[in-house]
């Protein structure tokens, strides 16, 4: 019966719509395919993810992350960033099934996953790219988001005249991130300055060994 609803699933129009950035290939799909309604992939991640609250290190200085994170991933892809190594959690069913579906919706292949847990409107991520060594020269990066809509911005690395570029991220949505995107811009999500439940985010990648 799952099977013949993933079928169906994956047989109906999905339709991705590209964000206006220049050098950059970035995509956006409204409602990912999944056979279980957005509140209960939140709630099941919620309580099944092994949460840890990580320290990095910004111009030498070592700070509590403002939200919660986790990694899992096959055996033997650990992820360096900030001077922070993320040993991988064996995948949990759920994220295997969103794993899979991940690929087949987008023929592209995952090995790792970072969770990102926003617990409220002070929980932000600062302006950054994911170019480590590990993810490659151009990496694809798949981000998946459940509770409360968050807004991702986007700026240029270099060139001032464009301007800074908003996505809302709403429950249930995809943003992939490919080719040049990492390369020449940053990315991050500010504070919020109204009260803002709890929001997950699942940014699944392919570590390069």
């Amino acid at each position: 019966m799952e099977k013949d609803l993933m079928d169906d699933l994956f047989a109906s129009d999905v339709r991705f719509s590209k964000i206006d950035l220049e050098e950059a290939d970035v995509s956006f799909l409204v409602k990912f395919p999944f056979p279980m309604n957005d509140q209960s992939i939140f709630e099941k991640l919620y309580k099944e993810t092994i949460w840890q609250h990580e320290k990095v290190v910004v111009w030498g200085k070592s700070h509590l992350q403002p939200r919660l994170t986790a990694w899992y991933g096959d055996p033997g892809r650990s992820y360096t960033y900030s001077n922070t190594v993320m040993y991988p959690l064996p995948w949990t069913n759920l994220l295997l099934s969103l794993r899979r579906e991940l690929e087949n919706l987008l023929e592209i292949n995952f090995n790792s996953v970072l969770l990102n847990l926003y617990r409220n409107q002070d929980d932000r991520m600062g302006f950054h790219s994911d170019n480590e060594p590990s993810l490659g020269p151009e990496p694809a990066i798949a981000s998946l988001s459940y509770g409360a809509t968050r807004t991702l911005l986007f700026k240029h690395k270099r060139r001032r005249d464009l301007p800074t570029k908003h996505v809302k991220l709403t429950s249930g949505s995809l943003l992939l991130m490919k080719g040049d995107t990492q390369r020449n811009w940053n990315h991050g999500i500010n504070k919020e300055t109204q009260i803002c439940g709890p929001r997950l985010n699942l940014t699944f990648r392919n570590i390069v060994k």
